[in-house]
Formats: structure tokens, C-alpha cells, sequence
């Protein structure tokens, strides 16, 4: 007699509709169609290791058991959260007795980024000589969290987050599966595929939470929201959502779009960043982008930050919104920062090149006599109030390094130094 709990249909609704083949796997045929990698490592009949890098519910598990059904190979699920040394010695003694007998071992380890470095490059020999192929699978940035030597022995391959037509996909098997329509009205329709926010997974975990609701009256998107709890925006304030999105916001000022900044703002405050974080980045994004453009921009980012410091969240964050609104709708100059780029790396190569002595004070007798501030022209009591005197290192040519567009303040600016200019071309004669 069948157990209650052995009946098909009280299986979770995730595991139900889990894909059979990878032609039903959605929302990657960039890596599964005929001209993705691994529709040409199955076409050639020839899998070799690959890291699975996606966000949560895109399929990466789905995808390797699959792949060891298609190529006949042992699958061997490891968690790197559960697992350590001694399990990782079982696994590849196992795999090199399947191995001797003719049969090879798929070797999947989710969450591998959690293993230490250590860990990790004791996957290498075993992975070089063809006891596992490994597939493993990650939500992080692999560049940043798995070994120089593991990654070049693995292709690592980019999952996306699943869209809205591969949403629509798993809402029809959904409801294909449950026999009838969910009791969702079109706008609610639209708030579920937004509150899943690409997760596969948390989606058809949200619509079996819709199933047990009988078919009317239908839902709209208001009382979708108290039937269904909505997550928090998926943001790892250290890992590298942090820095995507402070990148995002970054450039979004810097290409003067406002609206988009203020959108990364928000996605970086409701993903719980700590808003003097982002205060410390808009304040360099005043000095490095806007700079004289807009003296003022560096100002208001220092009154922005003071501001949220004394009245704090969530009233604080109005004026952090302000700042990202000033900020991009002010005029943008990297002149300053390149200027001092420039000049860094000329004060590299000159080395230890003394000041003209005309320049230097002299505060004793001997150093009068050696010369020390001798013929040193105060700027004060020259006609125009210049000297034009050189004030770069003897036999240094002088260099331009501040070059200033003329955009916002800026443009007066460049009119003060070509003034200067002509002042001084004047004075040496040229």
C-alpha cells in the first residue's frame, strides 16, 4: 500500500516539474542551445569541467545531473558547506575504482567557492587525469573566490537570472501540473514574476503557496501581496552584488543619468548598504567627476553626509537622494584627477629634483650665500600681480598637467590659465 506521503502529486511542485532532458531547462539557452558551450561539449560527445556561475534558482544543479544523464556519467552531488577533507577522499577513491572499471564519475559541488584554497587545489590532480570531471556550481564571482590554478583547468560558464518569458515558461508547466489556472488576475500575474525576482525556485515555491487558493475570486496584485510574503532584493553587502551596484551608480552619475542613479541608490538602500557607504563613494564621485566643473558638488556631498549622520534612517536618506540628483545633473570634469594622475607620475620619473633656488627661503647667513631665494620676484609687487617666473625643477621642461574642458565652472578657469598664459610668453620674451 502507497503511503500518503509517497504520492506523487504531494512531492513539492519544484522537484515535480524539475526538468527530465535539458531542452526543458529555461531561460538558458545561451549555454544548452546548439551553438552554446555546452551544446557543443554534447554535440562533440566530449564534457570537460566547467564552474556554474549564476544566481539562486537559475538551474545550475538541474543542469549538471542533466548533463551526467546525457553523457553517462556517475553523478556525484557534494555540498562544500557540509563537506570536508575526508568526504572529498571517499569521493575520489570511489571515482578511481569507477574509473578502472570503465566508467566515469561527474562530480558536482555546490557552493564550491566555499571551500578553502587548500581544499580547492586538491580537486587539480584529480581533475588532470580524468578521474572526475567536475561541475561545480557558485553564486559568487569566481574570479574572486576560487583558485588561479582551479579556473584554469575549468571553463567557467555564466548562468542569467531567469527572465520574464522563462518565468511564463514555469507558470504554464505549473499550472499544466496543478490541472487548472492559478487565481491571479493579469497585474498580479506581473507581481509574481517580479516578486521571484528571477529565482525559479522561490517562484514555483510561491505559486504552490497560489495552489491551495481556490480558483475565485481572483487575486490583484494588492492581495496578491498579503496571500504571498515578498523577499528582500538578493544584495551581499561584501561580496560582489556590493560591488555591482556601487559600480552601477557610479557611472550612472557619471553618464549624467539621473534617474538611473537614483534607481542603484535605492536597490543598494533596500538591499541594507549602509548609507555612509554610499555618502563616502558620492563624495568621491564629486571630486572625481564633477570636480571644478562644479566646486560646489564636493560641498554638497559633505553636507549631504552630515546631514543623514544627524537625523538617520530613513529621514536622512531623502538627503542622500538629493545629493545623487545634484550629482548627476551637474556638469562632469576629470580634469583634476587627471591632472594629479599626470603629476604623480611625473614626480616618479624626476626622482629628487631640487626647486629653483630662487624659490627657496633663506633663513640663514649660509644659505644667502649659497644663493637660496636669490632673485625671487614677489608676485605681489609685479605688474598684474605676476611674476611668470619658472617654478618647476631646473632643466625639468614644464609640463601641462591640469587642462581644464570648458563645461560648468571650469570654463573660467581655463580663461585664468590662459591668461597666465600669454602673461608669461609675454615676460620671457616669446
Amino acid at each position: 500500500m502507497t503511503s500518503l506521503f509517497e504520492r506523487p502529486q504531494d512531492r513539492p511542485l519544484a522537484d515535480r516539474l524539475r526538468p527530465a532532458s535539458l531542452d526543458q531547462v529555461v531561460g538558458q539557452d545561451h549555454l544548452i542551445g546548439p551553438s552554446g558551450p555546452l551544446g557543443r561539449m554534447l554535440a562533440a560527445g566530449r564534457l570537460t569541467s566547467i564552474i556554474l556561475w549564476g544566481p539562486p534558482g537559475c538551474g545550475k544543479t538541474t543542469i549538471a545531473r542533466l548533463l551526467a544523464d546525457r553523457t553517462d556519467l556517475h553523478f556525484e552531488p557534494l555540498s562544500a558547506v557540509f563537506s570536508g577533507v575526508a568526504d572529498l577522499r571517499k569521493v575520489f577513491d570511489a571515482a578511481g575504482k569507477r574509473k578502472e572499471a570503465g566508467r566515469g564519475t561527474l562530480l558536482f559541488v555546490d557552493e564550491i567557492h566555499r571551500f578553502n584554497r587548500a581544499q580547492q587545489d586538491g580537486f587539480l590532480p584529480f581533475v588532470e587525469n580524468g578521474t572526475v570531471v567536475l561541475v561545480g556550481a557558485t553564486t559568487e564571482n569566481p574570479s574572486f573566490e576560487l583558485n588561479g590554478a582551479l579556473l584554469s583547468r575549468a571553463q567557467v560558464l555564466v548562468l542569467k537570472r531567469l527572465d520574464d518569458d522563462a518565468l511564463d515558461a514555469l507558470i504554464t508547466r505549473a499550472e499544466a501540473e496543478l490541472g487548472r489556472p492559478l487565481p491571479l488576475a493579469e497585474d498580479s500575474r506581473a507581481a509574481l514574476k517580479a516578486m521571484a525576482d528571477g529565482d525559479g525556485r522561490y517562484f514555483l515555491n510561491l505559486i504552490e503557496a497560489l495552489s491551495i487558493l481556490p480558483s475565485e475570486p481572483t487575486l490583484d496584485s494588492a492581495q496578491l501581496a498579503k496571500v504571498v510574503q515578498q523577499r528582500a532584493p538578493a544584495y551581499d553587502k561584501d561580496r560582489e552584488g556590493h560591488y555591482n551596484l556601487i559600480s552601477a551608480l557610479h557611472k550612472s552619475l557619471r553618464g549624467s543619468d539621473t534617474d538611473a542613479a537614483l534607481y542603484w541608490m535605492a536597490r543598494m538602500l533596500e538591499g541594507g548598504e549602509d548609507p555612509a557607504y554610499i555618502c563616502r563613494r558620492l563624495t568621491r564621485f564629486a571630486v572625481e567627476d564633477i570636480g571644478l566643473a562644479d566646486p560646489n558638488a564636493a560641498v554638497q556631498a559633505l553636507a549631504a553626509w552630515d546631514i543623514f549622520e544627524r537625523l538617520g534612517s530613513p529621514e536622512g536618506e531623502l538627503a542622500i537622494a538629493q545629493l545623487v540628483v545634484y550629482l548627476g545633473t551637474a556638469p562632469k570634469s576629470n580634469a583634476a584627477y587627471t591632472a594629479y594622475k599626470a603629476a604623480r607620475k611625473a614626480a616618479k620619473q624626476t626622482g629628487s629634483l631640487m626647486p629653483p633656488m630662487h624659490i627657496l627661503n633663506a633663513p640663514t647667513r649660509m644659505m644667502k650665500d649659497l644663493g637660496y631665494g636669490k632673485n625671487y620676484q614677489y608676485d605681489h609687487d609685479q605688474a598684474d600681480g605676476f611674476s611668470g617666473q619658472n617654478y618647476f625643477p631646473d632643466g625639468m621642461a614644464r609640463q601641462r598637467f591640469y587642462d581644464p574642458p570648458e563645461r560648468g565652472f571650469e570654463r573660467e578657469v581655463r580663461k585664468r590659465l590662459e591668461y597666465w598664459d600669454r602673461l608669461r610668453a609675454k615676460k620671457h620674451g616669446n
